[in-house]
């Protein structure tokens, strides 16, 4: 690897630390013209694979054999079970707020009640441990019967059966799950939710609080709720220009609320320069099974219009619609329209993939020593 001398300078100062090298990452990265890559493989030749699959791909740093992937299956499927304790302490939580309040309220008891204080055992168990989790707290914000849990079944099979969605096909529910699931494990190493559970570990808290801290990053509008607030964008859209709205009408309301200096959600990202291949997956998905659904005809629309209208702008540098752009609407066609809990299913993904990041900066990174603490430098600035 070729060495980069990075120079600081003022500007850099106060961006929050966009770009700024610390570290490696081991499990993925995204290229700017070709999107997101587990290890070395781009995301839409994994798309089809068995989500542990993928994730043993993560966890292990290549394909595995049949063999390893029956073992490593075996293994999760060991540890895939919560204690009465943890589970009863999970339904009596309050609602208030957020659901992923609730998710990270029970990763903090998962961790008291089940942690081992050890890295390695510790990611392998949450990443078995994670589907029954979020099944847990969702049912228990909605409302919902918590069916028994069977790993045997499959990773995100058993989850989609512990849910009790009201009025929905189960066919359509896994199919969804499973994309969502595999298109959000990893994403780099400095997208906020990773840094921060990250920087926890760095003071050596155990991999649950870590995790909890991570997911606490992946509430907010700016990074995982971004998904249900696109999906109530399209459906703003939808409803202010019916259903046989065209692609010059999407175009023209777009103008006329970037002219108020509204927002415009779905579009745009942090490195890439391209239609987020995470994205075009989804739409593809959305086209082959739902076609005449009123909001994924209306997502479709804003894919067409959406780009058209902001490379009007010379200033906007990714004009093309990222994940968060579909994968709401995909999630509510497919009959899990509940966007109150999207961000949980994102944490419920995203923690496989920070779990392994940690794992590597407390047991691996420079020859076992593990990362530092995180302790960036900050110059004092008077008050003007």
């Amino acid at each position: 690897m070729s060495e980069t001398i990075f120079s600081v300078t003022q500007e850099h100062l106060e961006t929050g630390l966009r770009g700024y090298p610390v570290g490696y990452c081991t499990t993925s990265f995204v290229d700017p013209q070709k999107g997101l890559f587990y290890i070395d493989e781009p995301i839409s030749k994994l798309v089809d694979l068995d989500p542990l699959d993928v994730v043993h791909m993560l966890y292990s740093g290549k394909r595995a054999s049949k063999e390893d992937l029956d073992a490593f299956k075996a293994d999760i499927q060991k540890r895939a079970h919560l204690e009465k304790e943890t589970l009863k302490t999970i339904s009596t939580l309050p609602k208030n707020g957020h659901p992923m309040k609730i998710f990270v309220c029970a990763l903090i008891t998962c961790g008291m009640l089940e942690g081992t204080d050890n890295y390695q055992e510790d990611c392998l168990n949450l990443i078995a441990k994670i589907p029954l989790i979020v099944a847990a707290s969702i049912s228990h914000h909605a409302g919902w019967k918590l069916n028994p849990s069977d790993p045997e079944k499959g990773y995100i099979e058993n989850f989609t059966d512990m849910l009790s969605v009201p009025d929905s096909s189960k066919e359509d529910l896994l199919r969804a799950f499973k994309t969502f699931n595999k298109l959000h494990y990893d994403h780099g190493g400095g997208n906020l939710s990773a840094f921060v559970g990250k920087s926890v570990a760095s003071g050596l808290e155990d991999l649950y609080g870590s995790a909890a801290a991570s997911m606490c990053a992946l509430e907010g509008p700016r990074h995982g709720k971004a998904n249900q607030d696109c999906l109530e964008f399209t459906q703003e859209i939808l409803e202010k220009l019916g259903e046989e709205a065209s692609v010059d009408d999407v175009a023209n309301l777009l103008r006329e609320k970037l002219s108020k200096k509204e927002l415009i959600y779905g579009f745009g990202h942090a490195v890439l320069r391209v239609e987020d291949p995470r994205a075009s997956i989804f739409y593809e998905s959305a086209q082959k099974h739902y076609s005449n659904n009123p909001l994924i005809k209306m997502a479709l629309l804003l894919r067409e219009a959406g780009p058209k209208v902001l490379k009007e702008n010379p200033k906007i540098s990714n004009p093309y619609p990222n994940v968060d752009a579909i994968s709401g609407a995909l999630l509510s066609a497919a009959g899990f329209n509940y966007p109150q809990y999207y961000t949980v299913l994102f944490g419920m993904s995203r923690v496989v993939g920070i779990s392994i990041q940690i794992l590597y900066e407390r047991n691996i990174a420079r020859g076992g020593k593990g990362v530092p603490i995180y302790r960036p430098k900050y110059f004092f600035k008077g008050k003007a």
